[in-house]
């Protein structure tokens, strides 16, 4: 029956969604399409929005990366991404590129349980990310690293990313999120890379008399004048956090914002912070276009990253 309301008029209906046997993610996220409200309608969204963003020659797409990533088993997906050509410069946190370098030496994650108790994981030197464990061992292994390569990597002065694209040029050959971007040479990004393993592996030597010049602030420079030089922008947030506001605020320098946008968080608007902040709150700063295309999609990255980028795999053959 057609709608009385006025409202209503000229609105698609919520169509219920189908499911059958055989049928690909794709065809999945598109039933979620047809639905077209609450998660399942901003992750057919997302798909979407992803895919007008790739097949546009002229976007440049930023990538921010916060949260447990590697620990939660994203690596291999990022590593796709990144590979796909489709990622122009990453943002990301030093924690992650900490777990992907720890698991680059050899090491693993493992499943465990949040249902434990973590002062027997304290003292079998095993530490939790919620039910992903990592044994205290994979310091040492770090330690054995940077004493072995720390002179090449405080030769000469650099900012963050020429560091990181440094440490990644002397990994061993495996997939990793450093190698991938040194590699194809992705500009990455770690504003926040004091505060993560790696830093404390960094400090340690110069906290013994050794030296090591790295320039921060000429990242910053780095990522304005890509920003400043694009045609159009597209952003894609896992998380938020200094990956988010490290984009966002590059994008204040962007020809008119970002025109594309996708934002992945568990977070909520209400206390403020930039991890829950809608993306349409970005226009008043000029951060996002008025007439973009962008979503939010709340939900954990874990669930929501593998449909939609498998989704847009699919349609674009990537």
């Amino acid at each position: 029956m057609a709608a009385k309301n006025n409202i209503c008029k000229g609105l698609s209906k919520v169509t219920q969604m189908k499911l059958k046997s055989g049928m690909t993610v794709d065809d999945l996220v598109k039933e979620m399409g047809r639905s077209g409200v609450m998660g399942a309608g901003r992750i057919s969204h997302a798909s979407d929005i992803m895919e007008k963003m790739f097949v546009d020659k002229d976007c440049t797409v930023f990538l921010g990366l916060a949260g447990a990533m590697v620990p939660g088993g994203m690596k291999a997906i990022i590593i796709d991404l990144l590979k796909s050509g489709k990622v122009d410069v990453l943002v990301t946190t030093g924690a992650n590129l900490t777990h992907d370098l720890i698991e680059s030496l050899g090491y693993s994650h493992f499943q465990g349980t949040q249902n434990i108790d973590d002062k027997e994981l304290n003292k079998q030197k095993v530490d939790r990310i919620y039910d992903s464990f990592m044994p205290n061992e994979v310091y040492e292994g770090m330690e054995d690293f940077f004493e072995k390569n720390f002179d090449k990597l405080a030769k000469t002065k650099k900012n963050i990313k020429e560091f990181l694209w440094e440490l990644a040029s002397l990994l061993p050959k495996s997939d990793s999120i450093l190698k991938t971007c040194y590699e194809m040479k992705i500009p990455i990004f770690c504003p926040g890379i004091a505060d993560s393993g790696i830093g404390l592996m960094i400090w340690g030597h110069i906290a013994r008399g050794k030296n090591i010049d790295v320039n921060a602030f000429d990242d910053l420079k780095e990522i304005l004048q890509i920003a400043w030089d694009c045609k159009r922008a597209g952003i894609i947030y896992l998380g938020g956090g200094v990956p988010k506001n490290y984009i966002q605020q590059a994008m204040q320098f962007s020809p008119k914002g970002a025109d594309y946008g996708i934002q992945i968080t568990m977070d909520r608007p209400e206390p403020g912070g930039s991890s829950g902040a809608e993306l349409r709150e970005g226009i008043s700063w000029g951060k996002m276009s008025k007439k973009g295309y962008f979503v939010d999609v709340i939900c954990d990255v874990t669930i929501a990253l593998p449909i939609i980028y498998a989704s847009v795999k699919d349609r674009m053959k990537i």
